[in-house]
C-alpha cells in the first residue's frame, strides 16, 4: 500500500507538496523537520546567521529524546530504524579496517548513539560533543559514565588526531560556516571520518532552507554533492563508502535529484 501511494505521489509532485504542506501545518511541534522555505540567495548570510544558534534552544532536548527513546525501545526489539542501521553498516566497515576504538560524534544531541553502538556490541569507545549546553546537560543525565562535551564544531577543542573516528552526526546541514567544520572533523580524526544522514543533491547548487525542526526555527543545508567531496578531499579525506537512506528526482528540473546520504572517508594521511 505504501509503495502505491509513493508511486501516485511521485506522479502528481503538486499533490505531494499540498499535502506535505498540510501534515506539516497539523504536525509541526512534532514532527523532526517541516515547514521548509527556500532561502533567496541574497538573505543567505543573513539568515544563516540569524538561525545558527537555534538548536541551541532549551525546548529541543525533550522533543527530540520523546521521539529517541520510542525508535531505541524498537531497535533493542530488534526492529529496523534505517539512520541506526546505516551508521552500524558505516562502522561495521570500518571495523575491519581499523585497530583503534575511539570515537567522537560531533553534534551528538542527548549521546543517543551511545546507545544504538551498545544495542549492536560495536567495539568502540563512545565520546560526544554538541553546540547546544541543553542537549548535554541532559546526555550527561542519561549517560552518567559517556564522556560528553559543549563544543562548537568549528573550533573543536581536541588534539590533532585525538579520535581513531570522529563521526560528524547529521549536524553539517545545519552549520552555515560547514568548511569549517569540515575542516576540524579532518583535524581531530587519527583514521576515518563519518559525515552522517547528509542531505545533498545533484543538478542543483547548494541549497538553504529555513525549516521547523521540533517546532524550533532553523536553518538547513542541502550540499551540491561534488562540491561536497571535493571539500573532502580538500581537508584530507577520501571518501570510499557512502550509504543511501533516500533519494529522488527534483520535480521540477530535469536530471536534477535530492538524497540523504552517509559517507565514509578515510584520512589519506594517517598520523603515525
Amino acid at each position: 500500500m505504501k509503495q502505491l501511494l509513493r508511486k501516485v505521489l511521485g506522479r502528481f509532485p503538486r499533490l505531494k507538496r499540498l499535502l506535505r504542506k498540510l501534515y506539516d501545518r497539523i504536525f509541526t511541534s512534532s514532527s523532526v523537520s517541516s515547514s521548509y522555505e527556500p532561502i533567496q540567495d541574497n538573505r543567505i548570510d543573513e539568515e544563516t546567521s540569524r538561525l545558527r544558534s537555534s538548536w541551541q534552544s532549551e525546548l529541543l532536548p525533550e522533543r527530540q529524546r520523546e521521539l529517541v527513546d520510542r525508535q531505541l525501545a524498537d531497535y533493542r526489539q530488534g526492529k529496523p530504524i534505517d539512520v541506526y542501521d546505516v551508521m552500524i553498516a558505516a562502522l561495521q566497515k570500518i571495523a575491519q579496517q581499523n585497530s583503534g576504538r575511539a570515537l567522537l560524534e560531533v553534534g551528538c544531541s542527548s549521546g543517543f548513539y551511545s546507545e544504538v553502538l551498545k544495542i549492536k556490541a560495536m567495539p568502540f569507545d563512545y565520546s560526544g560533543c554538541d553546540y547546544s549546553p541543553a542537549f548535554i546537560e541532559l546526555g550527561k543525565k542519561r549517560h552518567p559514565d559517556t564522556p560528553l562535551s559543549v563544543q562548537d564544531a568549528t573550533a573543536l577543542s581536541f588534539a590533532d588526531a585525538a579520535f581513531d573516528v570522529v563521526v560528524s552526526g547529521c549536524c553539517l546541514l545545519h552549520i552555515p560556516d560547514f568548511e569549517k567544520a569540515i575542516a576540524e572533523t579532518a583535524r581531530v580524526a587519527g583514521q576515518f571520518a563519518i559525515f552522517h544522514r547528509t542531505p545533498v543533491v545533484g543538478g542543483l547548487p547548494h541549497q538553504y532552507f529555513r525549516k521547523q525542526a521540533y517546532g524550533i526555527e532553523t536553518v538547513e543545508i542541502h550540499f551540491n554533492e561534488g562540491q561536497l567531496l571535493e571539500l573532502f578531499r580538500r581537508y584530507d579525506l577520501e571518501c570510499t563508502d557512502t550509504f543511501t537512506l533516500s533519494r529522488e528526482p527534483d520535480p521540477n528540473i530535469p536530471d536534477a535529484w535530492h538524497a540523504n546520504r552517509t559517507y565514509v572517508c578515510r584520512k589519506m594521511h594517517n598520523a603515525s
